[in-house]
């Protein structure tokens, strides 16, 4: 398992140096990745669907905890199937779809991480494992949103996404921690018998609601659901693969896979039940009143997002059956339908729904793949759809007695609206008649149309022989999330009962709903009205405000004085060490050992403030420089005279060094100008004496103060033995702070990059202008 998923992080690293070859003939071998990955887990099918579950065990930091820990059971399988079988058919759509693009090989890369990335998160049985694939998803998933960076639109809603997913994240690292220290595992697989420890402990609703949250932004639940239409602004196949199986199922996953650890309790499901009950309504009705192609299949994925989540928080074993099913039903057909739409903004150019009609004759297998997504979507007989459709209503009328009847008006209401948007986008671009303007639209390659065309036939295939999928399905998967065995399985026909009426009735009315609905701007716009109190302008405004704050902060501190900047620097650590030595009560210091200086000690300490003198007082630089210098070589003196002449030769080394070097470089610039007020002169000059008379006060302490001689002893007693060196100063610097001398190195050439950075940044934005 873990090999599956370094191939795609390995590749995606390789493609880095070596991108250019995939331009050309080599591009071809890109799909079979996810292909060869994806017969790998298909081998895995017979022996999952026996019963048996595979696990692997490697330590990482095993002191914490924290192993390279995978298993792949009915659920894990299910979503790995998803993520490389529809990412197969994303590789070899979009090897057309982007031919030619500048970034091509980019792409590629960026789309095997994330595929890599989802692959952990679905196979991960460490809970620290699992998060830190999660936020390489999120991260993956922002280069993809954004790839077209030319794009503002496309890089704001990159920053977007991750913005909404990363805070989730946040949440979601604080509830996995806190889970897995209550119960003394990170291991899921381990957690699942502890679920009666966990769900009494007096700490559950906090780290609940914290994997809430960061399930819930990730799988674009309300309030938290703005990111998702935002994001169709990325390219079509990063749209089908994103929004379809991967990115916004991982939330499901997780919630599925928690299921059984913290569910069964009211907050739980009652929280699952009222969020997804809400978004499925909410995005369903949107949809139907949006006139971009992608913008109604990303409010109808919200909305079947909203149907996963409601599901899960029913938690009853038809529910869980449904949810094992819907998965695989709407991961079939919205991918088809998205990939459908790229088709149709590649060749027309525009996705305007009121622009678009009868493509069927210039686009035939087209219009099959997206006709027979459309009516899975739908839940007419024979497709697959209508099965999981069945079971959602199976599901909602063995709701609880006080519930069912409401949860099953919901459910219908919900997916009349999304019967509706199927066939909006399905069916209304193919239907009528044919635009002149689109007379010579001609049939793209294969490979662009054979993938949808595969996938919305699978969609047949298991409506006709659900058996096919059945035992994955029905008695693994949903046996992953409820814990235990479900005797329930999938049929086509189960007799005239209410379920049955109750789909034909959804879908009768959903084709109602869509002959009479006719979207328009102006409807569009009357809907958006409702949204000026919405979640997405709370929390966008509560990010402008912080950003505001934020920009008055950094100004505070970072106003691009260096004056400025030594000021504050000086005055915090005065302050800071200031408040530390009165914390320490008074100095005792013995005058009667102190020895009075020589006559050549007082003349140096004058020329020394003399020189200080100078440097406050004079506007040249150069005389400014030079006594800069002075004050360095009195100070080498002093050395001399305290017996360190090897100190006092670094010490005049370095002071010829930098005043030759400041004499070369700042002799061309003009006088020094003094812009500063009385008032800011005296401020400074108060804080320079503090800050020289704290340094004298610690210096002070330091010598009178008692204090051990173990670490002065070490370095006298090994600094030969051990480095070689009689001299015990140039011993520590050289060898024992070698260290820190390297990483000063570091710092020197990462500052060097960014002074390159800027230089070159500058450079392009004036090659531009």
């Amino acid at each position: 398992m873990l090999f599956t998923v370094l191939t795609g992080l390995i590749t995606s690293s390789l493609l880095v140096p070596f991108g250019k070859f995939i331009k050309t003939k080599w591009s071809i071998l890109l799909p079979f990745i996810p292909v060869l990955l994806f017969i790998v887990y298909l081998l895995y099918v017979p022996d999952v669907a026996s019963g048996t579950n595979f696990l692997q065990h490697l330590p990482w930091v095993p002191s914490l905890g924290i192993n390279l820990d995978f298993k792949l059971d009915g659920l894990s399988l299910l979503f790995a199937l998803l993520i490389t079988g529809i990412g197969s058919a994303i590789f070899f759509y979009a090897r057309t779809y982007l031919r030619g693009h500048q970034y091509y090989d980019r792409f590629f890369g960026y789309l095997l991480l994330f595929m890599s990335a989802m692959l952990g998160v679905v196979l991960s049985n460490n809970i620290i494992t699992l998060f830190i694939f999660w936020e390489l998803t999120s991260i993956s998933s922002f280069f993809l949103i954004g790839f077209n960076n030319d794009n503002a639109d496309s890089r704001k809603s990159a920053l977007t996404a991750l913005s909404i997913t990363g805070i989730g994240g946040f949440f979601l690292l604080a509830g996995l921690v806190l889970l897995g220290n209550i119960a003394g595992t990170y291991v899921i697989s381990d957690l699942v018998a502890q679920h009666n420890i966990i769900t009494s402990h007096q700490l559950y609703p906090l780290f609940v609601g914290f994997i809430l949250i960061g399930a819930f932004t990730k799988s674009a639940q309300f309030p938290f659901h703005f990111w998702l239409p935002g994001a169709m602004k990325a390219p079509t196949p990063v749209s089908a693969y994103l929004h379809s199986a991967t990115m916004v199922k991982a939330g499901i996953y997780l919630l599925a896979r928690f299921t059984p650890i913290l569910g069964n309790t009211d907050l739980w499901n009652y929280t699952l039940m009222i969020v997804g009950g809400f978004t499925m309504l909410y995005a369903a009705i949107h949809a139907l009143f949006r006139i971009d192609l992608k913008a109604i299949l990303a409010y109808s994925t919200i909305s079947a997002l909203g149907v996963l989540t409601f599901l899960l928080g029913l938690g009853s074993k038809e529910a869980i059956v449904a949810a094992s099913v819907f998965i695989l039903v709407h991961a079939l057909y919205k991918a088809t339908l998205f990939m459908v739409t790229g088709i149709i903004d590649h060749e027309t150019h525009t996705r305007d729904l009121t622009h678009l009609s009868g493509l069927r004759k210039v686009l035939a297998p087209v219009f099959i793949a997206a006709l027979l997504a459309a009516l899975s979507s739908a839940g007419v007989p024979l497709t697959f759809g209508f099965i999981g459709k069945d079971l959602i209503y199976e599901a909602t009328l063995h709701a609880p007695s006080h519930l069912a009847l409401w949860l099953t008006v919901l459910a219908v209401t919900t997916n009349v609206a999304l019967v509706a948007a199927g066939f909006m986008a399905g069916i209304k671009p193919f239907t009528g008649k044919l635009p002149q303007a689109y007379e010579k639209i001609h049939l793209p390659y294969t490979s662009m149309w054979l993938p949808p065309l595969i996938l919305a036939i699978l969609g047949l295939v298991f409506g006709c022989f659900p058996g096919l999928v059945g035992d994955l399905l029905n008695h693994r998967t949903a046996n992953s999330i409820w814990g235990g065995e479900t005797a329930m399985h999938l049929k086509i026909w189960h007799g005239v009962n209410t379920v049955l009426l109750l789909s034909l009735s959804t879908l009768a009315i959903g084709t109602f709903v869509y002959l009479i609905n006719k979207p328009s701007i102006l409807k569009l716009a009357a809907i958006e009205k409702f949204n000026r109190i919405s979640p997405q302008r709370i929390i966008t405004g509560y990010a402008y405000d912080i950003k505001r704050f934020s920009n008055w902060y950094t100004h505070l501190f970072h106003d691009g004085y260096l004056r400025s900047y030594h000021f504050k620097i000086i005055l915090f650590a005065e302050l800071l060490l200031g408040y530390k030595l009165w914390l320490s009560g008074p100095i005792s210091i013995d005058f009667s050992v102190l020895t009075p200086p020589s006559w050549y000690e007082v003349v140096i300490m004058l020329v020394l403030l003399g020189a200080l003198y100078i440097i406050v007082t004079t506007k040249s630089r150069l005389t400014s420089v030079v006594s800069t210098s002075v004050i360095g070589y009195c100070i080498c003196l002093m050395f001399v005279f305290y017996s360190a002449p090897d100190l006092a030769m670094t010490q005049f080394t370095i002071d010829t060094l930098t005043t030759v070097l400041f004499v070369l470089v700042l002799y061309k610039l003009p006088s020094f100008m003094n812009f500063a007020k009385k008032g800011i002169l005296v401020r400074d000059a108060v804080v320079a004496l503090g800050f020289g008379t704290i340094l004298a006060l610690i210096a002070l302490r330091v010598l009178y103060e008692p204090n051990t001689t173990e670490i002065s002893s070490f370095y006298g007693e090994n600094s030969y033995l051990l480095a070689k060196g009689k001299n015990v100063v140039n011993v520590i610097l050289v060898d024992y702070r070698g260290i820190d001398t390297m990483f000063e190195t570091v710092v020197l050439a990462i500052a060097a990059l960014g002074v390159y950075s800027l230089i070159k940044l500058r450079l392009k934005s004036s090659e531009k202008e």
